[in-house]
């Protein structure tokens, strides 16, 4: 197929992957900018300056800006208690969408979502930056070659110091009390809190290893500091046919990953029914055991497949070839992530172990 060159709007930068996602479209020979939207222009400032976005591609109504722009794709990044709403005011536009994790505050939303995007024709995608970490895409290539087996058990360890510590580019702030009353991360009516933060990549990561399985029930606690709304701990037992998975969030861990990994590592440690496998973020090899090697070995990790370095780059190339979203950004995999989640809402709303559920 020929090459076209991608037009890609930003809208709504309450979430502060945005300006690493622009910064993707600014890299990509084949895509460029043509608006960024948001009702506070200081929320788009740093992404602005640093990828120096004319004033005519800059907008504070997204009616205009999709006007205006005529995006291909847009990136959307609310806080996760507006996807739903956001994806049915942009699906009608006729373009894909590209939404940044997690998928949706419950699973009702979520399917408000496929459902907007299912009648407007074109691709919902759901971004979990995890899966551009190569020890990760690598543990999956391990356990698709079938060198572990099936997948039997995920333990699963994710968090950071909190979510007002960073913004783009993994910049540090050092956020304030009234900071955190002030955020939406840290208020329950728009999606707050570790576990939906973090168990969205625990799970929807987990489904992708496991094959798409989905377990029979689900027992979640959670725990937060004293005057703080929303959980900033949470533990998360999945029961599957063949056995538990444990899933465990954490917004106040010793260190931030991706500059020193704390205690406990944040990542996955895996249990197939040929081996184990340890794969932990942003490190350089996984652990592999297998019957032939039961003392394990360290196996290095691939780099990602060419038109896969990240998010936009999978999805500009998947769309243009005509091949399918598959794994975690897929709405399909992404789904029994949060039913997952909501299943867990429900175990800490009723203080016990709750049927998986659908809808």
């Amino acid at each position: 197929m020929a090459k076209q060159t991608w037009r890609i709007a930003g809208i709504n930068f309450s979430h502060m992957h945005m300006g690493d996602l622009l910064r993707c479209v600014e890299n990509h020979s084949d895509a460029e900018i043509v608006g960024v939207c948001d009702e506070s222009p200081s929320a788009m400032q740093g992404a602005i300056d640093s990828l120096s976005i004319p004033s005519h591609r800059v907008f504070t109504d997204y009616q205009k800006c999709l006007d205006d722009s005529n995006p291909d794709l847009v990136i959307l990044c609310p806080p996760t208690g507006e996807h739903a709403d956001w994806t049915e005011k942009i699906a009608p536009y006729g373009t894909h969408l590209f939404v940044e994790k997690p998928f949706a505050a419950s699973l009702a939303d979520a399917d408000r979502m496929i459902a907007a995007a299912a009648k407007s024709g074109k691709e919902l995608i759901i971004n979990w930056p995890a899966r551009w970490d190569r020890s990760h895409y690598t543990a999956w290539r391990v356990i698709d070659a079938g060198v572990i087996g099936d997948v039997l058990e995920v333990h699963y360890y994710g968090g950071n110091r909190g979510p007002l510590y960073h913004g783009a580019d993994k910049v540090e702030y050092h956020p304030t009390t009234d900071d955190k009353k002030n955020s939406w991360w840290y208020k329950s009516a728009t999606g707050g809190g570790s576990l939906r933060d973090y168990l969205g990549y625990g799970v929807t990561l987990g489904t992708w290893f496991n094959g798409g399985q989905k377990p029979i029930d689900v027992t979640a606690v959670v725990t937060s500091a004293d005057g703080v709304e929303v959980d900033e701990h949470s533990v998360t037992i999945a029961r599957y046919a063949h056995g538990l998975s444990k899933f465990e969030t954490r917004w106040g861990t010793f260190t931030d990953p991706w500059v020193h990994q704390p205690q406990p590592k944040c990542g996955f440690v895996i249990r197939g029914s040929k081996g184990t496998l340890a794969s932990y973020d942003y490190e350089s090899t996984i652990r592999v055991q297998t019957a032939e090697k039961p003392e394990g070995y360290d196996h290095p990790v691939e780099d990602l497949a060419v038109g896969e370095k990240n998010g936009i780059e999978y999805v500009l190339s998947r769309i243009q070839s005509d091949l399918p979203i598959e794994g975690p950004l897929s709405p399909a995999v992404s789904r029994i992530g949060q039913q997952i989640i909501e299943t867990a809402i429900q175990s800490i709303e009723q203080g016990g172990t709750v049927p998986l559920v659908d809808y």
